[in-house]
């Protein structure tokens, strides 16, 4: 089943290199910072809108994840992936 993300008539459409700039500070940080907090400290600003169209985009594709308290935590592994991938009883679409 494929999540779908909505759309916000406000948000501004990231660019890839502001979608990977995020995503990589997070996983520098994992864990470090809430939303608000991880937004604030980026090296680039980033329109909140953007930002959260960010956020919404590395939740659904379970990059992220955020506990109670809106921390953001990397959990993306992309060593066990490529070992998932090799199984033969699991089928990964790529």
């Amino acid at each position: 089943m494929e999540q779908e993300i909505e759309k916000n008539p406000f948000a501004r459409s990231p660019t890839l290199g502001t979608v990977l700039m995020v995503e990589k500070f997070i996983d520098d940080n994992s864990g470090e910072y809430n939303i608000r907090e991880l937004w604030q400290k980026l090296p680039k600003k980033v329109m909140w809108q953007t930002y959260m169209v960010i956020i919404d985009y590395l939740q659904s594709i379970n990059k992220i994840a955020l506990d109670r308290n809106d921390t953001v935590g990397y959990i993306w592994n992309p060593e066990l992936a490529k070992k998932l991938k090799n199984l033969k009883r699991i089928e990964l679409k790529t």
